[in-house]
């Protein structure tokens, strides 16, 4: 694992510096890569979706890995074609998705690693998408912090653009920093290697397979191209001026003001006052100044334009025609607008985006006017309808009586859960309360289903479930259900304790396990140790049996479903005959297997 750090450490050194690597093939001959690779992916839920083969993370090993370097090495390796799904869209119809065989994911997120490694120093700021420490938060902080002023949003959205890379520009660019032929010539591989749909094959002329690991970093590589255009030439192009013109009929009233307070007209200084409030400071509408902000995540993109229409529409026109020449793409008709920043909204990662106008002034005090000019941020109207649909029936909360068969704590964490992703995701928008109704359908929602479940009141059922809890901002009162377990601490399940506050610097984040210090409990030291934990031999190598999911365990079951569950692991390292025993439900052949496993 250590030499997988330094080898990517290295990378990040050659891309700050915008070297060019030519020996990056022989970097997928390393066997500590694969087992990062490995430890990273295997806990993922697509680790047991088969592919074309019905391969599945079950049965890594060591073997595999040198394996899988062997064939690349003497360049033998081939990909096999993805199996072809297709999942719903949020607004009507499907997408495909590409699901690879297990080796390929390996390899797959091998050459991320070492992509990611090198080209990630070199990537625009502007860039947020699929890239570690980015995501949707960061941009559209970017965007409320320093797209003061917009007149005029340009929302651009690439039609397929995942599916229209085209393969020969891909290539090319990376041919103009990876000096790899070998390299090259493996992700050429990988970008011909079809689907299969129905037991059909079908070609890839075109596009990176949606599902692939690799696919979020080649398209972040393909479109940095539009990202050095849009910074070299469209910004500097329309860019005019160091600020606006100060609005000469704003230095008239200031003039007339002056003097009338200079008279003691006191209803002259209050008429003079409030058209003042009325009137810019500087002119809205200065031929001599210019400015034009862009911001992408993905394929979305998003431009902030100061200027006249007329200027906005020939923007629109240049970056259609780049992205038709320079890279075989074309912008949706539909879903590329251009839209009044005071007077319309912005639709952009989830959020409307506005800028905000209010000629009374004077808010909280304050003479001047703070609201005008400044980006807005705002919950849509739809979504708390789009939300709360699953749990309304005739216009009113439901009981989700499906839920009856869990426990009070999985039908509080579930709800919960749901909750706490939404609130969270927008944190940033200033109208964050306009959520209140969704938290009331929930938790109405949640307390007809306990009720149901338990035949008893809904009075009831909230008075045995709510708490007063201390949190960061002060009390808050939520809803609580917890899991008694044996011998440790119950686990606790809450629903409402995140308050509907805006929260400028809010961020989405994962609770990361804390790693223990035990040798051999991680994945790696358990696979370095070759013992196996079933029947505590040690080998020469052993395989990781892996399950989808812990809730298919039976504690009552096999030794070895006995041994996962106890363990709380999806993954139990053993010897071949022990998992040829588990798959094959042949007789143990080890004394000590009994014994071992309570």
């Amino acid at each position: 694992m250590q030499d997988a750090k330094i080898v990517l450490e290295v990378l990040r050194e050659r891309g700050r510096r915008r070297l060019p690597v030519n020996e990056l093939y022989r970097q997928l001959f390393n066997p500590s890569l694969y087992q990062m690779a490995w430890a990273k992916l295997y806990a993922n839920k697509g680790a047991m979706t088969p592919g074309v083969d019905g391969e599945t993370a079950d049965g890594m090993s060591m073997i595999k890995i040198n394996t899988i370097i062997e064939a690349i090495r003497y360049e033998r390796y081939r990909f096999a074609p993805v199996r072809r799904v297709w999942i719903p869209k949020k607004k009507g119809g499907r997408r495909p998705l590409g699901v690879p065989p297990w080796s390929d994911k390996l390899v797959g997120e091998v050459v991320r690693l070492l992509l990611e490694a090198y080209y990630e120093p070199q990537f625009s700021d502007r860039s947020h998408g699929f890239r570690p420490g980015r995501g949707c938060h960061t941009a559209l902080r970017e965007i409320a912090n320093t797209w003061t002023g917009t007149t005029w949003f340009i929302e651009a959205d690439i039609s397929d653009c995942f599916g229209s890379i085209n393969h020969d520009v891909l290539l090319s660019v990376l041919a103009e920093r990876v000096h790899d032929g070998r390299f090259l010539e493996l992700i050429r591989r990988m970008l011909k290697a079809g689907y299969v749909q129905d037991w059909d094959w079908y070609p890839t002329p075109s596009g990176t397979p949606q599902g692939g690991v690799v696919s979020p970093i080649l398209a972040n590589i393909y479109l940095d191209k539009l990202d050095k255009h849009v910074e070299t030439v469209l910004i500097p192009r329309h860019a005019k001026g160091s600020g606006r013109a100060r609005n000469r009929q704003y230095g008239r009233i200031q003039d007339k003001l002056a003097k009338a307070r200079q008279d003691g007209d006191c209803a002259q200084v209050a008429a003079l006052g409030h058209q003042a409030r009325q009137t810019p400071t500087r002119d809205p509408k200065d031929p001599e100044f210019r400015r034009l902000r862009y911001c992408r995540y993905a394929d979305d993109q998003l431009f902030g334009f100061i200027g006249p229409r007329a200027e906005a529409e020939q923007i629109k026109s240049e970056l259609a025609a780049f992205l038709r020449e320079e890279l075989g793409l074309e912008l949706s008709d539909t879903k590329t607008l251009i839209t009044h920043a005071r007077t319309g909204k912005a639709r952009f990662l989830g959020y409307d985006i506005l800028i905000g106008h209010d000629q009374k002034g004077r808010r909280g005090g304050h003479r001047k006017r703070s609201l005008n000019g400044t980006v807005l941020l705002s919950v849509p109207p739809d979504v708390v309808a789009v939300k709360a649909a699953p749990y309304l029936k005739g216009g009113r909360p439901r009981s989700m009586r499906q839920l009856h068969q869990q426990s009070d704590y999985a039908i509080v964490n579930g709800y919960g859960q749901v909750y706490r992703g939404v609130v969270n995701f927008y944190k940033l928008a200033g109208d964050i309360r306009r959520l209140g109704k969704l938290r009331w359908v929930m938790v109405t929602s949640m307390l007809l289903t306990l009720a149901g479940k338990h035949h008893r009141s809904v009075t009831a059922t909230a008075r045995k479930h709510r708490r007063r809890i201390d949190t960061p901002n002060g009390p808050r009162v939520c809803f609580e259900a917890q899991l008694e377990r044996r011998g440790r601490p119950p686990l606790t399940a809450r629903f409402g304790e995140v308050q509907l506050t805006r929260d400028k610097q809010a961020r989405i984040s994962e609770p990361t396990p804390k790693p223990s210090r035990l040798y051999g409990v991680e994945l790696l030291g358990r696979m370095v140790r070759r013992r196996c934990e079933l029947c505590r031999q040690v080998q020469t190598g052993v395989e990781a049996h892996q399950v989808k999911n812990l809730g298919a365990l039976d504690p009552a079951g096999p030794p070895w479903e006995r041994n996962m569950a106890r363990r709380r692991r999806k993954t139990l390292m053993v010897c071949v005959n022990c998992h040829t025993m588990i798959h094959h439900h042949e007789p143990v052949t080890h004394p000590q297997l009994e014994s071992r496993v309570p």
